[in-house]
């Protein structure tokens, strides 16, 4: 670990994605400044979990996952769900699936009418998007999309001309079986319908936040854990004059304290730091620097439910695990194809917004631009794993994951303690709603339907394979037969946001409200759901961080 400095011009706690972008663009735009990333995890570079795309799934309950559970769920049989967390210089990016979807730029544009600000809608983030990407296709709309930026994207297609699936056209032919339309490029602010899958893995190999940007004058310091950030009355306002380390040691912030920790941490840091709910924080002894009930609540996370297929010919090599599953191109990424977003009928919907007494988000999750669930099927029994359901990685199964998008199910963030070093107490509610219940069922009715009601699909799959003591699930699966199969095997997508809300926690500069020099640059900012891949919105949200503070915001 390198030495602890006594001050520096901006203080950075987490060097996840945002902590890593934002200090690089700090360091950039203001060459004068002192830049300090305080994370507590690992420098990630050069570890054997960070560079292929497939060692994703050896991350999980690694030294560079926090590992969390969350509070027993009783909408999911009062299950404890596993909640990953990077832990790691470069955070998410050092460990995720590496898929790249940007979402409907409707869902967007409700972000900026919810702020009431529209440098937070499609049209005001899409200059981040661009600056971020170095998109695949050159031949691509450049109002859409950036040529020239830190992150290389490819489709499957695009990124190895041998990386060609048993199953790519099987499965794309099911898909057209049910009509639902191909879109040539999803992340240009449309994606209802099914598109290949764009990923950010570049020549095959993983791209972590603090290799693609440059930290070259960032002074980092890692395995380091802050225990709060230090608030003080100056002249009357509560100001942040630097950070408190666990060991003790403290560190003055010439001009500002950004918390970047993430969903779960970053709420974590503002109570340990005094700022929230006053009656939760008087029962750990934590002195009150500004009381905001908000803190820690609205959080929302993609719910997901993976169903697992067996092969009626695995000999034919078709999956991952197979002997026959050779070719090094497919190594490249996830052994996926095609990414579909589906919307949930009106019918459906309008009558579980009645069954919740819901009028606040009718209008929302019945526009004709809602992408309700998010389907992918993977060529391996994804999920099996974490679900804890027995299915052999041989090559003769794969999976279906059916996401939540568009969630009305909110949790919470809050602490068991005044130790920096406790697990946040992580409740995400999750399934609270008939709105987030109806969605899932529908997706998955769909997934049954791409299996079981096409020719393609039913050319594809011998059975499906329902966890043990459980029945199959069929065309004429009841709502409570998919409901049953959720609370067993649902669990995260690891999209969870929304815990310092925008509006309620931080401003739209992401200052925090009630504290001088203090800032938030992370996903928990993000005040509701979009139907996307959380790594894009999080390094399009720190450049525009950057932006802002460089800009005198």
């Amino acid at each position: 670990m390198a030495s602890i400095p006594p001050s520096a011009d901006f203080i950075i706690i987490g060097g996840g994605l945002a902590g890593c972008v934002l200090a690089s663009r700090l360091s950039l735009g203001r060459p004068e400044c002192s830049i300090l990333i305080i994370e507590a995890g690992s420098n990630t570079t050069g570890h054997p979990l960070t560079s292929s795309p497939l060692a994703c799934f050896s991350a999980h309950f690694s030294d560079l996952d926090w590992a969390y559970s969350t509070v027993p769920q009783k909408n999911l049989n009062d299950r404890s769900c596993y909640a990953a967390a990077a832990k790691g210089l470069s955070g998410g990016s050092a460990i995720n699936y590496g898929t790249w979807t940007r979402g409907p730029a409707a869902d967007y544009d409700r972000w900026a009418n919810k702020v009431d600000d529209l440098g937070w809608g499609y049209q005001g983030l899409l200059p981040y998007f661009r600056k971020t990407e170095k998109h695949f296709d050159i031949y691509a709309d450049p109002q859409q999309h950036g040529f020239s930026g830190p992150i290389h994207t490819a489709s499957v297609s695009s990124s190895d001309p041998k990386r060609k699936y048993p199953l790519r056209q099987p499965v794309k032919e099911a898909w057209k079986e049910l009509a639902v339309e191909f879109i040539p490029d999803a992340n240009s602010g449309t994606p209802l319908g099914v598109s290949e899958l764009v990923e950010n893995w570049r020549e095959g190999q993983r791209q972590p936040a603090a290799q693609a940007y440059d930290l070259s004058r960032v002074q980092i310091l890692t395995n380091t854990l802050v225990d709060h950030v230090v608030i003080e009355e100056i002249t009357g306002s509560m100001v942040a004059t630097g950070v408190k380390l666990a060991n003790g040691d403290t560190i003055h912030a010439m001009k500002e304290v950004i918390i970047s920790a993430g969903t779960y941490r970053t709420p974590q840091i503002l109570m340990l730091s005094g700022i929230g709910e006053a009656k939760d924080l008087a029962k750990h002894k934590i002195p009150i620097k500004f009381e905001n009930p908000a803190v820690g609540r609205n959080f929302h996370d993609h719910l997901a439910i993976c169903l697992w297929w067996k092969l009626q010919h695995p000999e034919q090599g078709l999956a991952l695990g197979s002997p026959l599953w050779s070719e090094p191109s497919y190594l490249k990424g996830l052994p996926s194809d095609w990414i579909a977003w589906q919307r949930t009928p009106t019918d459906l919907m309008q009558r579980a917004l009645l069954a919740d007494h819901d009028s606040t988000d009718s209008e929302d999750l019945l526009a004709s631009s809602r992408c309700h669930t998010e389907t992918i099927t993977v060529y391996a029994p994804a999920g099996a794993p974490f679900a804890q359901v027995p299915i052999p990685f041989d090559g003769t199964h794969i999976a279906t994951s059916i996401l939540g998008m568009a969630p009305t199910s909110r949790g919470t963030i809050t602490i068991s303690s005044s130790d920096p070093s406790a697990a946040p107490v992580i409740n995400p509610n999750y399934y609270s709603t008939e709105a987030d219940r109806v969605a899932l069922r529908h997706g998955v009715r769909q997934a049954l339907k791409l299996f079981k009601n096409t020719a393609s699909g039913r050319a594809i799959i011998e059975a499906e394979v329902p966890p043990p003591g459980y029945k199959a699930l069929n065309d004429d699966a009841t709502d409570e037969d998919i409901d049953f199969r959720v609370q067993r095997v649902a669990n995260t997508f690891y999209h969870a946001a929304g815990t310092a809300e925008m509006g309620e926690v931080v401003d739209t500069a992401l200052r925090v409200k009630g504290v001088e020099r203090l800032r938030v640059v992370d996903a928990s900012v993000i005040p509701i759901p979009i139907s996307a891949h959380y790594q894009v919105i999080v390094y399009a949200l720190a450049e525009k961080a950057a932006d802002l503070i460089l800009g005198g915001e």
